[in-house]
């Protein structure tokens, strides 16, 4: 995968899926905060929800079992929901959100039933979004990786095609039937510290967040997730400070990152941020 360059955003007219999955796909639970974010934020309501006997051990997956406020006890079972959302926004967009957990079972059948519910859409782009360990600092921007296998689309957004070989998560499969489907595909990724793992990563949710409204051309609006950001880079700090193994380290991998990214910024850079803060400030509800 290479490093995101400036994109230019996809068409306002065509439909667009988004999906994210728990399990192997979402390291601190970075892309599957950022779906719950867009289905809030967005007032998505549920389109359809795949049988989640079709695909999951629930020895693996446990259903939980709570109580609501009127003291009745209600088991949620996991599974995957797909929801549909048209605004308001700057744009004429139709957008659908698929958010789930990684299946135990048929996954072609899987993919081929969420692609199904695509096409009922008219989707012609779909976005999957991950999040993986990496060896980078938590006090430099985490890196977002974006690939597409179209050559068009390559073009287009200055993509290069993904070079990874090996064993994949439920995105690859879905992204691969997708593709054979006549889909566009891109593919988002962002690096979560493998030092700080455990979720939430709300800086590396915020990162995919942000390639998401560069290629969509829309407004994201964060909520409180700055705030959010800033605690867990305090407890990212406190934990470097009681820690001197974990400092040498971060040390280090600021060393390779700052020799790795001079010059700091370039003009293109620079115009891309300011471009993505004037669209969040001009978006709906702006005063």
């Amino acid at each position: 995968m290479t490093e995101e360059t400036e994109p230019r955003s996809l068409d306002a007219h065509e439909s667009i899926m988004i999906a994210a999955f728990e399990g192997w796909n979402d390291a601190g639970s970075a892309a599957s905060q950022a779906l719950d974010h867009l289905v809030h934020e967005w007032n998505a309501r549920e389109y359809a929800a795949l049988d989640s006997e079709e695909y999951h051990d629930f020895q693996v997956s446990r259903p939980i079992i709570s109580r609501m406020p009127s003291g009745d006890r209600v088991v949620s079972w996991p599974g995957t929901v797909i929801s549909t959302s048209t605004g308001p926004w700057l744009t004429d967009r139709n957008l659908a959100l698929v958010r789930g957990i990684e299946p135990s079972m048929r996954w072609r059948q899987f993919a081929g039933e969420i692609l199904d519910y695509a096409e009922d859409l008219d989707v012609t782009t779909l976005i999957t979004c991950g999040s993986l360990l990496v060896d980078v600092p938590h006090t430099r921007p985490l890196p977002t990786f974006v690939t597409c296998e179209d050559q068009a689309t390559r073009a287009l957004f200055d993509l290069d095609r993904s070079d990874y070989e090996g064993p994949t998560g439920i995105l690859g499969v879905l992204g691969h039937e997708a593709t054979l489907r006549g889909i566009r595909v891109l593919s988002i990724w962002v690096g979560v510290p493998h030092y700080i793992a455990h979720p939430p990563s709300p800086k590396a949710t915020v990162a995919l967040l942000g390639s998401i409204e560069r290629f969509i051309g829309e407004p994201i609006d964060l909520a409180d997730l700055p705030y959010e950001v800033e605690a867990w880079q305090r407890g990212a700090d406190e934990l470097a400070e009681d820690d001197d193994e974990i400092a040498a380290h971060v040390r280090q991998l600021e060393e390779s990152m700052d020799a790795a990214n001079l010059p700091e910024a370039s003009g293109e850079a620079i115009a891309a941020e300011f471009e993505q803060f004037l669209r969040r400030r001009d978006g709906p509800g702006s005063k």
